[in-house]
């Protein structure tokens, strides 16, 4: 049986136009999705995230967020993960944070960073960042999403950053509504990478999308002698009226590949019953790509 049976199911109520995301070490509910304007699709969901998690040895948490069905969606939700490349997203925030506070764009130098980090998920690009975001702006964009699960990594290992589904889905809120954290142009800004993904890593979230939504997609994974490999996967969809954030991340994967396929199944299942009847865009199956089983974020010898 799928380690879903010992996992933190969440469901979240809702404002009008406001998420209420579970609060860390909230009790267990009894349905995995919640939803006040579509419950009969809430509970279908909740059914199809089950039947995706069964069977596999992933440590899976999710996080589902449909604004238009006024649902969401929570497994693990509070779960602490290291975050592998999918802190990238969380550095280019906290860049476009610090250059508003700062009342100036984007440098050149500082585009192209960004750009090799997002699309290619270049460890360099990212390392550099980091150190000139510098930690003290890094936490500040934290607090101020309300990320406060969020541990960042310990000195250069920006990998090691312990995320939770719970604070990426945050982070995925400020991406796609108008806040005052980022405005319309840092976020959109941000989005636009994350649409021109390499395809070699717009695996995960993406899968099964339907025909027609834009996708934003920032992965990540990183092996360690502890709990296998660490697969995540970030995704916001959008067009044709659709508003959708999800959120998977993963560990006790034997494999990159094994996890693709776990957490790609919970991303089937939730496009196919947020979409019903709608053809799906990408192929059922993602296609192996040579890149993968090689680390994202080198971790040396002494952090097992």
């Amino acid at each position: 049986m799928h380690r879903w049976a010992r996992v933190t199911m969440v469901a979240a109520a809702f404002l009008p136009s406001l998420l209420m995301l579970p609060a860390s070490g909230a009790q267990a509910a009894s349905s995995v999705c919640s939803s006040t304007a579509n419950p009969a699709m809430a509970k279908k969901l909740s059914a199809a995230i089950k039947s995706a998690l069964g069977g596999r040895k992933s440590t899976t948490a999710v996080g589902v967020y449909d604004r238009k069905h006024k649902l969401s969606c929570w497994v693990g939700s509070t779960r602490h993960y290291d975050s592998a490349s999918t802190v990238k997203a969380t550095v280019l925030g906290a860049l476009l944070r610090k250059a508003i506070e700062q009342h100036r764009l984007l440098t050149t130098h500082e585009k192209s960073l960004a750009h090799a980090m997002i699309t290619k998920s270049d460890n360099n690009a990212t390392t550099a960042l980091w150190k000139s975001v510098g930690r003290s702006r890094m936490q500040h964009f934290l607090n101020l999403v309300g990320m406060k699960n969020t541990k960042l990594g310990p000195g250069g290992y920006w990998g090691l950053t312990q995320i939770t589904a719970h604070d990426e889905m945050l982070l995925l809120t400020k991406l796609t509504h108008s806040n005052s954290v980022l405005t319309d142009k840092a976020r959109n800004y941000e989005l636009y990478l994350m649409n021109h993904v390499t395809p070699s890593q717009r695996w995960g979230a993406p899968a099964g999308a339907p025909a027609g939504a834009r996708i934003h997609v920032k992965n990540g994974w990183l092996p360690r002698s502890t709990h296998g490999w660490r697969v995540h996967s970030l995704g916001t969809f959008d067009g044709g009226g659709r508003d959708y954030m999800i959120v998977l991340l993963s560990y006790d994967n034997p494999s990159m590949a094994y996890g693709i396929t776990s957490i790609e199944r919970v991303a089937r299942a939730i496009h196919h019953t947020l979409n019903p009847g709608q053809k799906s865009a990408s192929r059922e199956r993602t296609t192996p790509d040579p890149t993968w089983e090689i680390p994202d974020e080198q971790i040396p010898p002494q952090i097992p």
